[in-house]
């Protein structure tokens, strides 16, 4: 592996930073944060022409980029670092990594071309309302929505919760578990146009404001044939290889992001004078910035690890040493950013002193992204406890 950045890795960072600090403002965030949608279209556009960003990963052949996860995950880390308020997540995290990956050639020919042009975004639903109940499970056993074949295809049936975008995504691609089919043969996956006749959208406010989340309604949704994404019977390792993929795109976020506050909690504590001096000056607030700092750079070290492994992971999909190795790095990558933002979050509250924590500055907004994204696929323990069942099989 590789661990030093191409000339072009470069490049990509340097854009995104320079665009991204630019565009993504603290007053722009606040003002995405008031909208129900929870971004500005505009700017959406504006990344989508001048940047690209959102064809990073779709292949060549349907008109994207054709890069690889380090690249996404350089782009996501300065995202994090700004708190984008954007459908990029939803759309490249998540949904186009589940179209190439079980997409049919059909599907694939439709809807990443419209990505890659900025002219379609997307998310993945499959958790329920057990999730919130059940210690946070995010596999198999979230799916809440049932699938049932009909004369003309297929309808579906059931509530999703926590779908990232979900109330202003155009494509929704759902897991869903069969309603009276063999063990082996009961998730299944579908691309569905948010417009399908029976789909009911609501945006579920959330602690986290920079990101929005919604719950979808289905109500005897018909499907035709085509809808469906893969013929491979096994829809549960698909959603096992969606997750792993999101994992690491959730972990580089969290990673800029805990960058993000140390900066800001140096800047402050060079300009904040007590007792004559810069608070900066006082060693005991050194060691606490000393182990913020640590925490990012063994975190950057475990997100560009697995965004590695991720990438030999998708030239070879078929091996199982593969697959498992991805399911490690993103757990190992997942768990330690989660601790790292919520740490260093913590520790930038304190670092700000009374004012940490009050609406003028944008340190909250940190915290409460970290808890949030810190849940999101599961806490920490719960990859840590992965890990450990990897080890022992």
């Amino acid at each position: 592996m590789e661990f030093r950045f191409s000339d072009e890795q470069k490049m990509i960072r340097e854009s995104a930073r320079t665009f991204l600090h630019e565009v993504s403002t603290s007053a722009a965030v606040r003002q995405a944060m008031a909208t129900e949608s929870g971004y500005d279209p505009a700017l959406w556009q504006r990344i989508c022409e001048e940047l690209c960003f959102q064809a990073i990963t779709v292949p060549e052949a349907y008109g994207g980029m054709g890069l690889g996860q380090v690249e996404l995950a350089i782009v996501l880390e300065q995202m994090g670092q700004v708190l984008l308020c954007s459908p990029f997540f939803s759309t490249v995290g998540l949904a186009v990594n589940a179209l190439v990956l079980g997409g049919t050639e059909t599907q694939k020919q439709q809807y990443l071309p419209e990505i890659a042009a900025g002219s379609l975004t997307a998310t993945v639903g499959w958790t329920g309302a057990a999730t919130a109940h059940s210690g946070g499970q995010w596999g198999c056993e979230a799916i809440s929505v049932e699938w049932q074949e009909t004369e003309d295809g297929y309808c579906l049936n059931g509530d999703l919760r926590y779908v990232i975008d979900g109330h202003t995504a155009d494509l929704l691609i759902i897991a869903a578990r069969g309603k009276d089919c063999k063990e082996g043969d009961t998730v299944a996956w579908f691309a569905v146009p948010a417009t399908a006749v029976g789909i009911e959208r609501e945006w579920q406010p959330s602690m986290d404001q920079t990101r929005r989340l919604a719950r979808i309604i289905l109500r005897n949704v018909s499907l035709p044939d085509s809808a469906r994404m893969t013929a491979q019977t096994d829809g549960s390792k698909l959603l096992t290889q969606i997750v792993d993929l999101a994992k690491l795109a959730l972990a580089a976020e969290q990673m800029g992001a805990a960058q993000k506050v140390l900066d800001m909690s140096v800047a402050y504590m060079q300009e904040r004078v007590q007792f004559g001096r810069p608070i900066a000056s006082y060693q005991s607030l050194k060691h606490k910035a000393a182990d913020m700092m640590l925490k990012c750079e063994v975190s950057r070290s475990a997100v560009y690890y697995a965004a590695c492994v991720a990438q030999e992971y998708l030239a070879e999909c078929n091996s199982q040493q593969a697959v498992l190795a991805l399911r490690e790095a993103a757990a190992m990558a997942k768990a330690y950013c989660s601790d790292t933002l919520f740490y260093n979050a913590g520790s930038a509250i304190q670092l700000h002193g009374g004012v940490g924590f009050t609406w003028e500055y944008d340190v909250h907004l940190y915290f409460k992204r970290a808890k949030a994204s810190e849940l999101y696929l599961g806490a920490a323990p719960a990859q840590r406890e992965l890990i450990a069942s990897m080890l022992l099989d």
